[in-house]
């Protein structure tokens, strides 16, 4: 059952979700902004590219869809390729369930549909200690992150005809090192980081050697899946 919580709780649950959202934000602006240049260039103006970040809401299916939008592949071609590279998110709302599964279906709902890889970051460090999620201080990451990748969107397409290359102003960089970041937190914050080091060796190496047999996105989640079965037999065995 869903616990009651008062006005004043459900607030102050959604400010601290908003706050523990402000580091990831110079990496959703960064990226964000280069994916509105990138839309932009590709030719759609700026309600599509709001309407775009609003809809689709992923960063690496939005360059996607915008490269092969101009290279004149089909609609279905399009749609197939985000379906695929969204699938990591299956594994991203499998991993957080449990957490929320005293939650009735609508809110689940919200929450998987604003889930990212930058907000599942956040909150697996958040709940690596807890057994049940605040929906509030969810929905307060992730209102926050949506904005901000709109923001950030339109702010690229509108601004990004004046910037040629982006990545020269190292745009390019700000995500993965927000998730360099986010990553080393919760490995300290475990009791013991044998498991996890190990873990992340392994999907390197999975990711690496998938890479070089299947398409670029299907090795990440190929990765992901032989590296998560790791960490989980090593978990039951210790």
């Amino acid at each position: 059952m869903e616990k009651l919580v008062t006005t004043s709780e459900a607030n102050h649950a959604f400010l601290k979700g908003v706050k523990d959202c402000l580091p990831t934000v110079l990496g959703y602006l960064s990226i964000g902004f280069a994916a509105g240049v990138v839309e932009k260039t590709a030719g759609l103006s700026l309600m599509e590219i709001a309407l775009m970040s609003l809809l689709l809401y992923a960063g690496s299916a939005q360059f996607i869809a915008a490269g092969m939008w101009v290279a004149g592949a089909p609609v279905m071609s399009i749609i197939l390729t985000i379906f695929i590279v969204n699938l990591r998110y299956f594994l991203l709302s499998a991993a957080l369930a449990p957490y929320f599964r005293h939650f009735p279906p609508k809110k689940n709902i919200v929450t998987g549909f604003l889930l990212t890889d930058e907000t599942f970051g956040v909150a697996a460090n958040h709940l690596a200690q807890k057994k049940h999620a605040d929906y509030n201080w969810m929905l307060g990451l992730n209102v926050t992150a949506y904005l901000n990748w709109l923001l950030a969107n339109v702010a690229g397409g509108y601004l990004g005809t004046w910037i040629e290359r982006p990545e020269a102003l190292g745009l390019d960089f700000a995500l993965p090192a927000m998730f360099i970041g986010l990553l080393i937190l919760q490995v300290l914050n475990q009791p013991t980081i044998s498991i996890e080091i190990t873990v992340i060796l392994s999907a390197v190496i999975f990711t690496v050697i998938a890479s070089m047999v299947v398409p670029p996105g299907i090795d990440v989640i190929i990765g992901t899946i032989f590296a998560a079965c790791v960490g989980m037999v090593m978990e039951k065995w210790k």
